[in-house]
């Protein structure tokens, strides 16, 4: 039989799953977009930010803020999105969905 006489064979299938009642299915892109949403307007304190990736403040400064490169483009004197505090009794503020988009593009260096 030459390819030309070939046909193929499909099978149809009706499945039927049960989705948990704590549970729904969501487009990606709509959850990227709620993602985004939960952060914009919403800024993270330095305990934020300790919670969000599981590392103590003397290390996020020693591995992220302080690094040279990352500096730069982080510092709000720079354009950036981190408030790097100028003096005691100021604190570290960081726009969270900014920072996440950060910490997600640049994972491999930071970690």
């Amino acid at each position: 039989m030459n390819l030309k006489e070939q046909s193929s064979q499909r099978l149809s299938v009706n499945l039927e799953i049960a989705i948990p009642t704590d549970s729904v299915i969501v487009k990606r892109v709509e959850l990227e977009e709620l993602k985004k949403k939960e952060l914009t307007g919403v800024y993270w304190t330095m305990k934020d930010l300790e919670k969000r990736i599981n590392k103590k403040q003397q290390w996020i400064k020693e591995n992220i803020l302080f690094i040279p490169k990352f500096k730069k483009e982080l510092d709000s004197e720079n354009g950036g999105f981190v408030f790097y505090p100028k003096m005691q009794g100021q604190t570290w503020s960081f726009h969270a969905q900014k920072m996440a988009e950060f910490l997600d593009k640049n994972f491999q260096q930071i970690f």
